[in-house]
């Protein structure tokens, strides 16, 4: 249910929306993995999450671009 509602935010944000959403996971998931290599990460599980929101977003986004060029 939680995934399905951020979903349909991504959806309803513009492209520059996504792109900073992009950007914000992007570091998210560098602090992330040095969190992991330097031992100070407690939840091993938000790793995955950030990477899975990642392919969401490029998915949206290259969705969008494919409904603008047709």
């Amino acid at each position: 249910m939680k995934s399905n509602q951020r979903l349909s935010d991504l959806r309803a944000m513009t492209a520059d929306q996504l792109q900073d959403e992009l950007l914000k996971l992007k570091k998210e998931q560098f602090n992330l993995r040095f969190q992991r290599a330097t031992g100070q990460l407690e939840n091993t599980a938000r790793v995955t999450e950030v990477r899975k929101d990642i392919a969401r977003v490029k998915t949206i986004q290259r969705a969008k671009q494919s409904q603008s060029a047709a």
